[in-house]
């Protein structure tokens, strides 16, 4: 034990090409930016490849595979310039700098410009790849099997003369090819150099127990497989692209390749954020294994991704899907409510998701009292006995017509003797411009509830986000959007419904409501709050702390809707903005 943690930097073994001082240590291969690429429509810029490894620099991946050099010029500036800038830099693990790894054929042309790609990386890779399976040796290859192994020893041999130290080779369609014939090609390359071997389930056809049977195979007949490390790399065609990587572990791979979000060709790759938690969260039963990953990052990571390529998420999605930490049953939500852990296996902290005063309760046909309750509460509402049962009753039957429950629903089925809100902020008018000739910049004029019109203008990466600027503008509180959803309603008729989460800063001090107080107007004549949030200038600069600096922060949904995205959004985001200021008003009496 005292070997190993002496061979640790920055919460893992020390790098090297061809062993792993601690067995049970799991290196990850982000491969988001070549094969996760390959995904039909998720083409990104050159601009948004090097942003998305700046964010697996800040996730501590192990290895980034930048792309395929040979394929394209661009390809090949954009792996340059990730090697220079991200294989240089120190990620936040403290002193670790990622592996860059360029993709190329067995062919000298594409290592030559592999190297060129990324030589000047700190630690550059090379993976070389030829098919070893029959099926592709006699349909695609055209060669036979003795030309297959003496190309793949020549070029590996190659690839280490022109500079390359760290060399991996896969072998592409490893599961169809035959077992005898890949641990002489795994042994030829050895031999020449190769550090780490890809055992390739290119077409997704594997089960479980096919894929550890193979890796414990190759790790006991291959010739001097001591000196190089096994990695994985599976497809999602079956949908078993997660559980084949974990059964490769634990059969004795100590790299996995995986992407983003398990995005790639046709059904995918394995996904990086569900076998990173799956080897977290289940340690104890595992083995032992353990990787590198700043997990608080996974969900910022999806985010840039889904963003970038387009490939929006199914909202079941493990981990990072919409859904993932959402309640809807009665029994779940009545759970939660009580303690997260009655329901929520996985910590909605550990991948950097915002942690706010509720569980992610969604109102529904399933929910039950204490969720309405609870919801009711966060609304400035305090119903009990008779009056919450009748309210029940009307959410009930609203469920039954209505499939998504908005705030303004429930706020419609509280009893008229609570009065509803006067807004603290009205809207008055907005205006945007925006296009492709500059910033887009928003005015817009709220009225207090005194009648006094404040107008502001920004500018931002869009209309909508100029638009809140200007409203934060405004309104001056620390509050921060926390999600954004929008969709269309009748399709004909094109009417835009948004919702927003919003809440506050963490940073909240009171000082930043004074000059709600001062318009004359009693809390109680402002019953009924929600939140938002962004953070204030005097926040953000580190001013006005106070005694309730700490006070835990709320969250709060509002919606909007007309035929224009932009005032359905204003909307929406307005609402939110006046119910978190209600709201802490009353707390603060």
């Amino acid at each position: 034990m005292a070997s190993i943690q002496a061979t640790l930097a920055a919460g893992r073994p020390i790098y090297s090409p061809s062993s792993i001082a601690d067995p049970f240590y799991v290196r990850i291969l982000d491969t988001t930016l070549r094969d996760g690429e390959q995904a039909p429509g998720a083409a990104m810029t050159s601009d948004q490849k090097l942003a998305v490894a700046r964010k697996l620099l800040l996730l501590g991946v192990d290895v980034i595979d930048a792309g395929f050099p040979a394929s394209s010029p661009e390809v090949f500036n954009t792996a340059k310039a990730i090697a220079a800038e991200i294989g240089n830099a120190q990620g936040a693990g403290g002193g670790h700098v990622p592996v860059i790894s360029a993709m190329g054929r067995c062919a000298r042309r594409d290592i030559d410009t592999a190297w060129a790609a990324v030589g000047g990386a700190k630690r550059p890779r090379i993976c070389t790849f030829i098919a070893t399976s029959e099926i592709h040796m006699k349909h695609k290859l055209r060669k036979s099997r003795e030309e297959v192994v003496a190309i793949a020893g020549e070029m590996v041999a190659y690839a280490r003369s022109v500079g390359f130290q760290d060399i991996s080779f896969g072998a592409e369609d490893s599961l169809r090819s035959e077992k005898d014939f890949l641990c002489r090609v795994f042994g030829e390359v050895i031999k020449s150099g190769a550090t780490t071997l890809i055992i390739a389930d290119t077409v997704g056809c594997s089960l479980p127990s096919e894929i550890g049977g193979l890796v414990a195979y190759i790790r006991a007949h291959t010739p001097g497989i001591e000196n190089a490390i096994v990695s994985v790399h599976c497809h999602n065609d079956l949908g078993l692209a997660n559980a084949n990587t974990l059964a490769g572990i634990e059969a004795g791979a100590r790299e996995v390749e995986v992407t983003i979000n398990g995005i790639g060709e046709r059904a995918g790759n394995a996904a990086l954020e569900e076998v990173v938690m799956a080897i977290k969260c289940r340690r104890e039963v595992n083995g032992g294994f353990y990787t590198g990953v700043n997990t608080k990052y996974i969900s910022a990571a999806s985010k840039l991704v889904v963003e970038y390529t387009g490939l929006n998420l199914q909202p079941h999605k493990a981990i990072v899907g919409a859904n993932a930490f959402s309640h809807e049953s009665g029994i779940h939500q009545d759970g939660v409510l009580k303690f997260r852990g009655t329901y929520e296996f996985i910590s909605r902290e550990d991948i950097g998701l915002d942690v706010t005063s509720e569980p992610g309760i969604v109102l529904g046909k399933l929910s039950g009292r204490h969720a309405l309750k609870s919801r009711l509460s966060k609304l400035g509402y305090d119903l009990e006995g008779e009056e919450l049962d009748d309210v029940f009753k009307k959410f009930k039957l609203l469920t039954a017509k209505k499939k998504h429950i908005t705030d303004d629903d429930i706020e419609e089925l509280v009893p008229s003797k609570y009065p509803q809100s006067k807004p603290i902020w009205s809207l008055g008018d907005f205006q945007v411009i925006h296009g492709t000739m500059g910033f887009s910049t928003a005015a817009v004029k709220l009225i207090n509830s005194d009648g006094k019109e404040r107008i502001s203008c920004s500018v931002g990466k869009g209309p909508i986000d100029a638009a809140y600027k200007a409203i934060d503008s405004i309104v001056k509180a620390p509050i921060k959007l926390v999600d954004y959803t929008n969709s269309a309603l009748d399709g004909i008729h094109a009417i835009s419904l948004t919702q927003v989460v919003v809440s506050e800063d963490k940073s909240y001090t009171p000082a930043h409501f004074s000059s709600v107080k001062s318009n004359g107007h009693t809390p109680l004549e402002m019953v009924n709050g929600h939140s938002n949030g962004h953070a204030s200038p005097e926040v953000a600069n580190g001013h006005a702390v106070s005694e309730k600096t700490n006070v835990h922060a709320m969250s709060f949904s509002a919606s909007g809707e007309d035929l224009d995205v932009v005032v359905s959004s204003v909307q929406a985001y307005l609402k939110a903005v006046n119910r978190i200021l209600v709201k802490r008003i009353l707390l603060d009496v």
